[in-house]
């Protein structure tokens, strides 16, 4: 067994890698660019190693920095984790030249799947269903063109190199084929160094269900059973599951058959998961990718077999065989994982950067039956820049049946508290509610069909609304019996607050009588409010400043996050998220007469959307334009994001050049 790994990674996978090493009495070696000298994956290595300035393409991705540190710490091993490194062909070629372990597949098993398009044509030759297409590079815009023509649309154009959702881009109509050939083939060279693009039929409202294999260097190959990984956004996976909610035993065996005969025609070592796309019309599967390495939803795949799949990959990579069969392998409950980002829902979900000015996440741990996971590279205090990719944290909840798995899972969510940046856990929590997510009636199109004005701010319904208020009101009697200097208890603080009052929530009002506010070490208040035809009990430990309200409305669970804002209470519950004031009737009424602030016209200027770097300035001062037609390219995270013109106007002024960095509402273009 190793003495020594270093990982070549950063970041969450970094510290996961870590843990399954120390958990086996290995020593640990972090690498880290300038900007993440403090982070988490850093101070948990026995050792670390400084490899340059950021970006990636100065640093992690540097072969010779990576070797370089592995000889001067001694590392007898390299894991890459995920992304960056791990699917080379070279760096493996270059790990054993220099007589270090590499973690992970040979080199001529990630050469030939890293290769999209030879992938499906061994794929293929090993009797995998693969899907129509050109398995061929594409030369220009009018090859890509006629490709598309011939193999009809509509189509995806993908990066032969590529992975993550980067280098992809969905053409419905051939209008759209040129600038979806030159964006996908633009994030190719700058996410993978190749360039490269193929062309094949777009499979419209597949499901994106994979397997999990394993093989060592003995010729044993096993499967783990299927993910579930068809929530996404801009090919980008957001929340994955397994089992999968349509999958079969019959079907999961021949899955996993197929996946296992790909990974034996390629001579494959280590983990390793076969992506298919499924129809649930047809009940058909057809091969999308084989990624050769760890996933990033590996983890839900640990939770229902008990399987520690970075142990495997270090075991494998030390020579040692499998020590389980097929037969052995059980699947027991139901296990989520949700990835947050630092993303903005409510724009589109583009990249957000900033400092986690706070970051608390629930205890992890397994309670009545439930267990909760949570796989993180970063502490408060961490900063998200735009070098790197927006992942936060992945959220993951088992139980013994998905209903389970899913509520705990929406309670782990309403838990998880940030400030600092933008982030898509409103957007999560919500989806967790939702009533399709919740049947399992899943597609890759999923949130474009749900959400296809973007996510917006969620109305809550009546029942919602009336437990919000009453939160509201449990929070204004604690906070008031505390300025009244009682010590944290409640006696003689009920003459302050018996009798009516309203809670104000945007343009809605809630009325609620306090019938009374009992003597207790905690909140333990009497309430009427519309909605209920009797008076309501609420009791909860909550303290002022605290950013998690848990407790019972007439013994019904609740948890509610709570931020103080000017004149009110920001409250913010399964994706729901509103500001409420409590006041009395006299106030309110007040308060309703009140005109609203109307927001300035910002229709003549064309905004960067998100901290980024300008990529191409599409326009010239005095250009007429029209609606749709491309503006701006701005990069984030190694996606290029075209921004277009939303009706004809001529061009005044531009305000931005190719190269620079903008700040999030930045002006770029200013319209006469």
């Amino acid at each position: 067994m190793f003495g020594k790994i270093l990982i070549a990674n950063r970041g969450e996978i970094a510290v996961r890698i870590i843990r399954t090493a120390r958990k086996m009495g290995i020593a640990t070696v972090a690498v880290y660019c300038d900007s993440d000298a403090d982070a988490l994956h850093v101070e948990m290595a026995d050792e670390a190693v400084n490899i340059g300035p950021p970006p990636a393409s100065s640093s992690y991705l540097v072969v010779d920095k990576i070797i370089d540190a592995c000889r001067r710490t001694g590392a007898d091993a390299v894991h890459p984790g995920y992304g960056f490194l791990s699917e080379r062909a070279a760096f493996v070629e270059a790990v054993a030249a220099s007589g270090i372990a590499f973690i992970g597949p040979n080199a001529k098993a990630i050469a030939a799947m890293g290769d999209k398009i030879e992938s499906k044509k061994l794929a293929a030759a090993a009797g995998v269903a693969t899907v129509p297409g050109h398995l061929g590079v594409i030369d220009d815009e009018v090859h890509a063109l006629a490709v598309a023509e011939d193999v009809g649309l509509p189509v995806m154009i993908k990066a032969s190199a590529g992975g993550g959702g980067k280098g992809m881009r969905i053409a419905r109509t051939l209008d759209e084929v040129p600038e979806g050939f030159n964006r996908a083939r633009s994030e190719a060279a700058a996410s993978f160094g190749d360039d490269r693009v193929f062309i094949e039929r777009f499979v419209e409202r597949p499901r994106h269900i994979e397997i999990q294999v394993l093989a060592d260097r003995h010729g044993n190959i096993v499967h783990l059973g299927e993910r579930e990984c068809s929530i996404q956004r801009r090919n980008q996976k957001i929340v994955e599951e397994a089992p999968s909610p349509t999958v079969d035993a019959r079907l999961r065996a021949e899955m996993g058959a197929q996946a296992i005969a790909l990974a034996r025609a390629v001579g494959y070592d280590s983990a390793g998961t076969v992506e298919f796309i499924f129809s649930d019309d047809d009940r058909h599967f057809y091969f999308l990718e084989m990624n050769t390495r760890l996933q990033v939803e590996h983890p839900v795949t640990e939770l229902i077999t008990g399987i520690d799949l970075v142990e495997q990959m270090i075991r494998i990579a030390a020579g040692e065989e499998i020590a389980f069969a097929q037969q052995d392998i059980a699947f027991n409950g139901w296990a989520i994982e949700t990835r947050l980002y630092a993303e903005d829902p409510y724009r589109n979900f583009l990249p957000s950067i900033g400092r986690l000015n706070s970051y608390r996440v629930p205890e992890q741990g397994t309670t009545d039956g439930k267990t909760i996971r949570i796989d993180s590279g970063v502490v408060e205090g961490s900063e998200v820049s735009i070098h790197f990719d927006p992942l936060i944290a992945k959220l993951v909840t088992h139980g013994p049946d998905r209903e389970t798995a899913v509520e705990a899972m929406a309670d782990v969510l309403d838990q998880t508290v940030i400030d600092g940046l933008n982030h898509n856990q409103p957007f999560l929590s919500a989806l967790m509610d939702h009533p399709r997510w919740r049947r399992g009636a899943l597609s890759t199109a999923f949130i474009d069909e749900e959400y296809s004005g973007g996510f917006n701010w969620i109305r809550p319904e009546v029942n919602l609304l009336n437990h919000l208020a009453i939160v509201a009101m449990s929070t204004e009697i604690n906070r008031r019996s505390r300025r009244a200097g009682l010590a944290g208890r409640l006696n003689g603080a009920s003459s302050s607050v018996e009798g009516d009052w309203v809670v104000m929530m945007g343009a809605q009002a809630v009325p609620l009588s306090v019938i009374a506010a009992r003597s207790s070490s905690r909140v333990d208040v009497e309430m009427q409010a519309p909605a209920f035809a009797r008076p309501v009990r609420v009791v909860s430990d909550w303290l002022p400043g605290q950013p998690i309200w848990s407790g019972t409305i007439d013994g019904e669970p609740i948890i509610v996050q709570l931020r103080s804002v000017v004149g009110g209470t920001r409250l913010m519950h399964r994706g729901v998220d509103v500001v409420a004031r409590v006041m009395t009737p006299r106030l309110a009424a007040l308060a309703a007469l009140m005109p609203e602030k109307q927001a300035p016209d910002t229709s003549k200027l064309v905004r960067c959307p998100m901290p980024g770097l300008v990529v191409a300035i599409n326009v010239v001062v005095g250009q007429e334009v029209r609606a749709g037609d491309p503006v701006a390219i701005i990069e984030a995270m190694k996606m290029e994001n075209v921004l277009r013109a939303e009706r004809d106007a001529v061009v005044a002024k531009v305000n931005a050049n190719p190269g620079d960095v903008l700040a999030l509402d930045a002006v770029i273009v200013e319209f006469e």
